[in-house]
């Protein structure tokens, strides 16, 4: 359960970062002004996955400061749990889209 939280975080986090990404393409079809070049894919799919990864282990450890009583609420654990599981299952979506794409390329006949 824990892993699905942190994907779905991940893709959250790296949502901004593809926005930042589109808007530098954009500056460079503008023409005249020279911009520095966008991070390859694998860089943003390696940064998305340790943000998702990251949001695990805080709550992890939000929930393991709530079952041993070191001062964590439970609304604070709830939201740490809920936003790395929406961040796994953003994750695992866009996994299965490029999975479903890859298919498609090589179900294409030349």
């Amino acid at each position: 359960m824990q892993p699905l939280m942190n994907s779905l975080t991940a893709a959250t986090v790296a949502a901004p970062q593809l926005a930042g990404s589109a808007r530098t393409a954009a500056a460079l079809a503008g023409g005249g002004q020279t911009a520095a070049a966008p991070a390859p894919f694998s860089d943003l799919l390696t940064d998305a996955v340790g943000q998702v990864n990251q949001l695990e282990d805080q709550a992890r450890t939000a929930v393991d400061g709530l079952m041993t009583g070191s001062g964590v609420d439970v609304h604070q654990a709830m939201i740490a749990t809920q936003k790395a599981s929406m961040a796994f299952e953003l994750a695992l979506a866009v996994r299965n889209k490029a999975v479903q794409a890859y298919q498609q390329v090589i179900g294409m006949q030349f």
